[in-house]
């Protein structure tokens, strides 16, 4: 057994256990990127809850750090949410997202279609934690239960009633400190209902103030030192698998992999991920990040040698990843709350204490907030008991996802966590790059086997059927793409859109979507986008989409857990 640090009231700050909290935040592009429209809102709905929350939170705890990781892609989608609202605001031009549109039409449509789509759409949130909440909305929502069990009602229902199903839609998705700061959003809750068009305008103004903001809300925190903010590769992709989809078999030998026996190009698209990752970074933020959190976690001997030669100082991983790699390094005492290094590159990887980071993903949210605080404390003072050495625990996980399954949008639980985290006496929270710069030596790891954060393999994006099939339709326009480029038939500025275009296409999230066991809409609305952002590339490189694009090739059909939007680092 390790031998026990003895703490005392005299303990130094570098005697404490270091902890970081990392926030991953994530959208995939999910604009028609021919039209400009936003098929699914769901980047401007994380906004005005999760992201504008988080923010707030840390705001509020002088003593708290973390780091924050924002994937470049979702930033761009927040700064032309922000713009089509001011422009509609300021000269009524329309919002280029039918939902958020919705809300300020003057006339409410009386399309039959575009009515039940709208109904359909406003039932996408937690029923439990979002609608339940309020009486008022939740009575509406079993209505429209019924509307939607009977259809050929609905020409019959008013426009009274979309309209404040529409404002309730968008009230529930509103952040708990916007509730409690806010007056505008607090009178129309306890208005609950015949909202008229100008508390339709008024939501939209709400909205448009929060996504102006957040950038810059975070942007200030980083100047003042209390975070850390970190970048994805542009548009989320996987990156071991553009390197090398033959990686896969190292975490899953016996897998079935897809046809394309090699991403073409993968290592230059890997590298205009990272270029263009950082630059939109920068031009956001005004700095260029130290650390890269890469898409899902996804790491391999090859990636790190990648971030390293970029001047990354550091990355993460998933906890599985290390044991895997422990194990076939015959590597068995060591302390995994450390960072590592491989012989062969000179970058820092940190990993997820996956334990930690599923029990606020998965567990708290169904107990009492300060009873879970203390909970994940006594862990964090059980590891303190154990190590003698300097050492560092990481809760790495997705920032935005989690919080609609907590009361109040885990506004207690943070708020505790923050403040008795801050307040600890053997725990200091830090940041990866202020850990790197006072820490001592950092852990040799032998060898490194390639992995994600779920489940440390890559099973969630390739292996399945449907998912490779996805690989399949992507290395094709790949190959289109590679030959158009090469006879020359784009201009400068015509293969800037399809770069950017293929980019789309590359993203980790459809693959993520992919496959029976997830719940049959959400694999219906990114099938649907995956095949449009195909076939929008295969036009803009002059070609004729293949038939196949024209054929829903994925159905789901399953009940993960917490929807399918997040997964557990361990497989249960």
């Amino acid at each position: 057994m390790s031998p026990r640090i003895c703490w005392d009231k005299e303990d130094t700050m570098s005697d404490k256990l270091k902890l970081v909290l990392c926030w991953h935040m994530h959208q995939p592009e999910y604009r028609d990127t021919q039209s400009g429209e936003f098929k699914l809102p769901w980047t401007y709905l994380h906004v005005i809850k999760d992201y504008v929350d988080m923010a707030a939170h840390l705001e509020n705890a002088p003593g708290a750090k973390a780091v924050v990781n924002f994937a470049p892609i979702l930033l761009e989608q927040i700064e032309d949410y922000s713009n089509q609202v001011s422009s509609y605001l300021h000269e009524r031009i329309a919002i280029r997202d039918p939902l958020l549109n919705a809300l300020v039409e003057a006339d409410i449509s009386d399309d039959v279609e575009k009515r039940i789509k709208l109904l359909k759409d406003c039932k996408k949130a937690n029923r439990d934690r979002q609608i339940n909440r309020y009486p008022a909305f939740a009575q509406l929502i079993d209505m429209v239960d019924w509307l939607l069990a009977h259809q050929d009602a609905v020409k019959y229902v008013n426009a009274q009633f979309i309209a404040d199903i529409l404002v309730w839609y968008h009230l529930i998705w509103m952040g708990e400190t916007v509730k409690l700061v806010d007056s505008r959003v607090r009178r129309l809750i306890e208005k609950a209902g015949a909202y008229n068009f100008q508390d339709r305008v008024e939501i939209v103004e709400i909205i448009g103030d929060l996504l102006s903001q957040v950038i810059y809300r975070y942007k200030a925190l980083a100047r003042k030192g209390r975070i850390e903010l970190s970048v994805t590769p542009y548009a989320h992709p996987i990156l071991p698998l553009m390197l090398e989809i033959n990686s896969a078999y190292q975490a899953m030998p016996g897998v079935s992999l897809p046809t394309l026996a090699a991403y073409p190009g993968g290592a230059q698209r890997v590298d205009w991920h990272l270029r263009r990752g950082v630059a939109t970074f920068k031009h956001f933020f005004g700095f260029e990040p130290q650390g890269c959190w890469p898409s899902e976690g996804s790491v391999s001997e090859q990636t790190l040698q990648l971030l390293a030669d970029f001047g990354f100082k550091w990355t993460a991983s998933g906890g599985t990843v290390l044991r895997n790699s422990l194990h076939a390094s015959a590597v068995d005492a060591v302390n995994v709350h450390q960072a590592f290094k491989l012989p062969s590159s000179n970058i820092a990887c940190f990993f997820r204490d996956d334990g930690l980071s599923d029990l606020i993903g998965f567990e708290y949210s169904k107990w009492h907030a300060d009873d879970a605080v203390a909970d994940l404390i006594q862990h964090l003072e059980n590891i303190a008991d154990q190590v003698d050495q300097p050492s560092i625990v990481s809760i790495i996980m997705d920032g935005e996802n989690a919080w609609e399954y907590f009361p109040e949008n885990g506004f207690h639980f943070l708020n505790a966590l923050y403040q008795r985290l801050s307040d600890h006496p053997r725990i200091e929270l830090t940041t990866f790059s202020e850990y790197l710069d006072n820490s001592p030596e950092i852990q040799a790891l032998p060898k490194l086997i390639a992995g994600s954060w779920v489940y440390g393999t890559f099973s969630t994006w390739i292996g399945d059927a449907d998912k490779n099939c996805g690989w399949d339709m992507l290395g094709d326009v790949k190959m289109v793409f590679d030959r158009v480029v090469a006879e020359g038939r784009l201009a400068e500025h015509q293969l800037a859109i399809a770069e950017q275009q293929l980019a789309v296409c590359e993203g980790s999230d459809w693959f993520w979507w992919f496959g029976d066991y997830n719940p049959g809409e959400a694999v219906s609305d990114f099938e649907k986008q995956y095949r449009l952002n195909l076939t929008n590339l295969y036009r803009l490189l002059g070609e004729e989409p293949p038939g196949y694009l024209a054929l829903t090739f994925t159905q789901g059909s399953g009940m993960p857990a917490m929807g399918g939007a997040m997964r557990r680092g361990v497989e249960v």
